[in-house]
């Protein structure tokens, strides 16, 4: 009987009787639960923190690469407008020469008259 009354305490793990073992295992079941369900929300939690830290660096990576566009695409229209206007000024500079040196070989030939 001893020897049964030791296994049977045993395997109640010190509790005086069935209904207590079964009380204290479901609690610290139930809070292993608990501890489960706040380590599961803090996974997700972390989880959606990291996507959401992803997608804003890949928006901000975006704008990055959409401003140099825009900036590239400005530097490049202001030189062709410059580069315009140069050959603008180059073709009245042409202009000019022709007409200075039409009028240099009318005064030459003028002088040369007399």
């Amino acid at each position: 009987m001893e020897g049964i009354g030791k296994s049977i305490s045993y395997d109640l793990d010190g509790e005086d009787s069935y209904g207590k073992y079964l009380r204290r295992e479901t609690a610290q079941i139930s809070e292993a639960f608990t501890n489960s369900e706040k380590s599961l929300l803090e996974l997700e939690v972390k989880f959606k923190q990291s996507q959401e830290s992803e997608l804003k660096e890949e928006h901000r990576l975006s704008d990055d690469f959409l401003n140099m566009i825009v900036h590239t695409r400005d530097v490049l229209k202001e030189t062709l407008d410059i580069s315009l206007g140069l050959k603008d000024k180059h073709e009245l500079l042409s202009l000019i020469i022709r007409s200075h040196g039409t009028r240099l070989s009318r005064l030459k030939n003028e002088y040369m008259k007399f």
